[in-house]
C-alpha cells in the first residue's frame, strides 16, 4: 500500500467516525428536548438506509 491510500484510508475513517457521533449526539439530544424516549420506526430506518445507500454511489461516482 502507498502513503496516499494510506491517508485517504485513516481521513476517511476519521471523517466518518466524527459524522457518526455528531449524528448521534444529534439524534439522542433532539429526544431529550423533547422528553421523549428515543424511538425510531421501521419506516424511518429503511428511509435511513436508503439515504445513506444513496451517499456511498454519489461518493463511488466522483473518480470517474
Amino acid at each position: 500500500m502507498n502513503d496516499k491510500f494510506t491517508r485517504t484510508l485513516l481521513v476517511g475513517t476519521i471523517v466518518g467516525a466524527l459524522t457518526g457521533l455528531a449524528a448521534s449526539y444529534i439524534l439522542v439530544k433532539r429526544a431529550d428536548d423533547a422528553e421523549q424516549e428515543l424511538h425510531i420506526t421501521p419506516k424511518e430506518g429503511v428511509q435511513l438506509g436508503v439515504g445513506i445507500a444513496s451517499l456511498f454511489r454519489l461518493i463511488t461516482s466522483l473518480n470517474e
